[in-house]
């Protein structure tokens, strides 16, 4: 395996691209110490980034929900994210914008600090294996759920409430799952460790509603894409008893794209009809916007 740091081609890094190895950051950041940081995750397919005004609009919005300005407008982020995936030159790919606090202060205040900006192209194929999303993906629920929205910026996707995703995600894998499924700090059904949750009842689909996550921009598609089949959608709280009587479970998300879920803890479920259909759509939307950009 070949490391993150150690790779070839260029990052755009506060500004300019910069070779891949060059992109170095001082061990007394605040966004390594005090979680100052927001990021995004998007992808590339036929060389076009999918939703790229959408990611672009919420990784500034993001950060002013931690308390800071990206120093580039919107359309210079997304002029800066084309740059990259053309120097990269992958057709498919996963592209990660960060923004985080620099070292000039080091302590909980440090409202002068330079914010700093990279963005990164690299070859992702899939968030899970083959093998796993066609039989459906094992989840776990964790011990850690999520915060109430009086104690974090819960809407921002920002470094330090993935803290607890990884927490969720190791104990899940080194119990034999693939990912975690994540609570609410009410114990309702939130989402897994980085996409959201869907459940097929009765052919009808429900999800959680996103009110101490993120409202992801897949899952907002992916709830489109069900409307355009005259599938019902209700967004409702879902309590985790629920999954006894549940047909069909899948996850959405820009890694994870659709993803079927076969077992969550006890619980099994089929990869129907319902999932299949979805999939498919989601996978022929994103491919015929790449084809129709590049054209």
């Amino acid at each position: 395996m070949v490391s993150f740091d150690d790779q070839e081609g260029q990052i755009w890094y506060n500004g300019e691209l910069v070779p891949w190895k060059d992109t170095k950051l001082h061990v007394l950041t605040h966004g390594l110490h005090y979680a100052s940081c927001v990021f995004e995750g998007e992808r590339v397919y036929n060389g076009e980034v999918f939703k790229l005004r959408e990611h672009t609009q919420r990784l500034i919005d993001s950060a002013h929900e931690l308390g800071f300005e990206i120093p580039y407008s919107l359309e210079e982020l997304e002029q800066a994210t084309r740059d990259t995936v053309t120097a990269q030159g992958y057709p498919d790919a996963y592209v990660r914008p960060v923004a985080w606090r620099g070292s000039e202060m080091m302590g909980v205040s440090a409202q002068t600090n330079t914010i700093n900006v990279a963005i990164a192209v690299w070859e992702w194929p899939s968030y899970f294996s083959p093998e796993a999303r066609m039989r459906g993906i094992k989840l776990k629920t964790s011990k850690w759920r999520r915060p109430s929205p009086e104690t974090a910026p819960v809407h921002a996707k920002a470094a330090g409430l993935y803290m607890i995703c990884t927490l969720s995600k190791h104990e899940a894998e080194a119990d034999g799952c693939d990912d975690a499924l994540m609570l609410d700090w009410r114990g309702q059904v939130a989402e897994s460790t980085g996409a959201n949750i869907f459940l097929v009842q009765e052919g009808k689909i429900h999800t959680p509603t996103p009110d101490c996550f993120l409202d992801g921009i897949t899952r907002r598609t992916v709830i489109g894409l069900a409307k355009d089949r005259d599938y019902e959608v209700i967004e409702r709280t879902i309590m985790p008893e629920e999954f006894a009587k549940t047909d069909e479970v899948f996850v959405t998300g820009t890694a994870a794209e659709v993803t079927p879920v076969g077992k969550i803890d006890d619980y099994n479920f089929q990869v129907g009809s319902v999932t299949r259909a979805l999939l498919e759509d989601y996978d022929a939307l994103v491919r015929a916007a790449g084809s129709e950009a590049a054209a």
